[in-house]
């Protein structure tokens, strides 16, 4: 088991002890350094304290709920997220989403699925693999003062800097590649999931995620879905992002 952490630093917040340990044996396998949590509290101080890669979140703790910990998480860190629950209502699944997880997966899950989800995640936000350039001079600088450096991984409005989640900042960049052109939301769904857990083609969910994550993007840029000034709704097909 490779312990040294090659991969950086993971937080688990699980109140069951069982499942809290065998997440711990994949990350630790996958190369990461663990730091585990009974609770939401512990967890966010964790998070707080040793700055993770990735950190899983069960909706359902003693204290305060996953859905409360990750908008804690989102006011300070930038980890990837990946929610765990037993459910499997989709408002759950938005309302994880919409907190600002990344990734969600429901109960019970194959470790082998559970270790593809997350190096998709990696490799989307840039852990695997560098961040492509979008421009060829990063940062680029639309109209309406929108700085998407993709080099850093950073965007600002204005004067202002915009905390995008990673999957939120995968999103708009992927729109910003396109230079114009519209992008399907099935091509987007197809960049937020993995590309080795076998689960087939693209479903309505899937889409359904990639609307709550653009809904998050316009919302931390002031972009109004009806008068939008960058991110612009293509009906019937996905979205297209334009310089205000």
């Amino acid at each position: 088991m490779d312990q040294s952490g090659g991969r950086g630093v993971a937080v688990v917040v699980e109140d069951d002890d069982l499942i809290r340990e065998v997440i711990e044996v994949i990350l630790q396998q996958a190369g990461f350094v663990v730091h585990p949590a009974a609770t939401g509290a512990q967890g966010v101080a964790l998070v707080k304290a040793h700055r993770p890669v990735v950190t899983t979140v069960d909706v359902s703790l003693p204290d305060i709920d996953g859905f409360e910990v990750v908008r804690r998480l989102r006011t300070f860190s930038d980890t990837v997220v990946v929610m765990l629950t037993a459910r499997v209502d989709e408002v759950d699944t938005l309302m994880g989403l919409e907190s600002g997880a990344d990734e969600y997966v429901t109960k019970p899950f194959r470790a082998r699925e559970l270790r593809a989800r997350i190096d998709a995640l990696l490799r989307r936000t840039g852990h695997l693999a560098p961040v492509p350039v979008v421009e060829e001079h990063a940062p680029g600088v639309d109209g309406g003062g929108l700085e998407i450096d993709t080099a850093r991984g950073t965007v600002r409005l204005g004067s202002e800097p915009v905390h995008l989640t990673r999957t939120e900042f995968a999103l708009l960049a992927a729109l910003h590649d396109a230079r114009g052109r519209p992008v399907p939301k099935g091509d987007l769904a197809a960049l937020l999931r993995p590309e080795d857990h076998g689960y087939g083609g693209v479903t309505e969910a899937d889409r359904r995620t990639v609307e709550v994550h653009v809904a998050n993007v316009r919302r931390k840029l002031g972009d109004s879905p009806t008068h939008p000034r960058f991110i612009h709704t293509v009906r019937g097909l996905g979205y297209r992002f334009e310089r205000a």
